[in-house]
C-alpha cells in the first residue's frame, strides 16, 4: 500500500509519459467520450490532435452486441479484437487518457484490468492540460499500427449485475456508492437519457466523481481517505482494516464515471469492490426496481 498523501500507482504523470513516448511496449489509448451537453466530438478531436502514438478507443462501439443498455462490457473476444487491432497486448504498459482528465479514461482503465491487462494507468491531468502545457502532440493523420494478439482473461469478480445490486439494496450486502451529481441522485435534476426515472437506489450513498478529482487529476491518497471517511462505513475503520475490506459497488449513469470511484478505492488499498455495469441506465429504466428521491 502506498504511503498516505502520496500519488496513486494507478495514474501516470506527464513527465514520465513524455519520456516513454515511442518506446517498445508502451501504448497510449485516447478514451475520450462526452455527454451531449458537453458539446465535444471525441472522434473529431482525436483526428485533429493526440498524444503521439495514441490509438482511439470508442466507448460507444466496443460494447455488448445487441444490448439496449449503453456501454455494457463486450464479450472477451470483442474486447481482445479491439485492443489487438490497436496494436496493444495485455502484456504492454498502457496509459489511458481523455480530454478533461478523470472522466471517461478510468472506465477504459477498468475495462483493461477486467480483461487481464495489469500494467495500465490513467494519465493524471488529461489531454486538455497536456496541450495547454505545450507537451508533444501529433497532428498528422493517425496511422493504424500492426495488429497484435490481446489474450483476454475476464475477471467476473470485478463486475456487478442486476442481481448483485438488488441484493445490496434489499439485504445490505454491499455499500452502494453513486458517482452521479447530487441533483441527479436526489431526483431534482433530470437524467440525460430519456425514459429514466429520477432518484437513486434505496440505501445508496452519493459520492460524485468530481469530489475525487481536482482539475482533471485524481486527488491524493490522503485526500481520498478523508473523502471516503464521510461515509460512516469507512469512518475510523480504515486503520483497523475493516473499512478496507467491506464490499462496495460503484454505480453512475451508464457505468463510465463509476470507474472513478473504483480508481479511488484501488488507490487507498480497497480490494473488495465491483462496478455495476448496467448502472442507472438499467435500474432507472425498469419498472420493477425501487427508487428513492431526496438527499441521503
Amino acid at each position: 500500500m502506498m504511503p498516505r498523501g502520496g500519488t496513486s500507482r494507478f495514474v501516470a504523470e506527464f513527465d514520465a509519459v513524455e519520456a516513454r513516448l515511442g518506446t517498445p511496449g508502451f501504448k497510449l489509448i485516447d478514451a475520450s467520450w462526452y455527454l451531449p451537453q458537453q458539446n465535444r466530438d471525441a472522434a473529431a478531436e482525436f483526428a485533429e490532435a493526440r498524444i503521439p502514438g495514441a490509438q482511439r478507443f470508442d466507448l460507444d462501439a466496443v460494447v455488448m452486441p445487441g444490448s439496449p443498455l449503453p456501454h455494457m462490457l463486450p464479450p472477451p473476444e470483442i474486447f481482445a479484437g479491439a485492443l489487438g487491432a490497436m496494436g496493444i497486448s495485455e502484456a504492454d504498459e498502457i496509459v489511458v487518457y481523455d480530454g478533461p482528465g478523470m472522466f471517461s479514461a478510468p472506465r477504459v482503465w477498468w475495462m483493461c484490468r477486467v480483461f487481464g491487462a495489469s500494467k495500465v494507468r490513467v494519465l493524471n491531468g488529461g489531454f486538455d492540460r497536456w496541450k495547454a502545457e505545450g507537451r508533444s502532440v501529433e497532428t498528422a493523420a493517425p496511422v493504424p499500427p500492426p495488429p497484435v494478439r490481446f489474450d483476454a482473461r475476464f475477471n467476473a469478480r470485478a463486475v456487478a449485475d442486476l442481481a448483485d445490486i438488488r441484493a445490496a439494496v434489499e439485504r445490505g450486502t454491499a455499500l452502494i456508492l453513486d458517482a452521479r451529481s447530487p441533483g441527479r441522485f436526489a431526483g431534482t435534476a433530470p437524467e440525460p437519457r430519456a425514459g429514466l426515472r429520477s432518484g437513486h437506489m434505496p440505501g445508496a450513498e452519493n459520492l460524485p466523481y468530481s469530489m475525487l478529482t481536482d482539475s482533471g487529476r485524481l486527488k491524493s491518497d490522503g485526500e481520498l481517505r478523508r473523502i471516503l471517511a464521510r461515509h460512516e462505513e469507512f469512518e475510523e475503520q480504515s486503520d483497523a482494516g475493516h473499512g478496507l475490506t467491506m464490499p462496495v459497488i460503484a454505480t453512475c449513469g451508464s457505468g463510465v464515471t463509476a470507474a472513478v470511484i473504483i480508481l479511488a478505492l484501488a488507490t487507498i488499498g480497497h480490494a473488495n469492490h465491483r462496478l455495476y455495469d448496467g448502472s442507472w441506465a438499467e435500474w432507472g429504466g425498469r419498472d420493477d426496481t425501487p427508487v428513492e428521491t431526496g438527499a441521503e
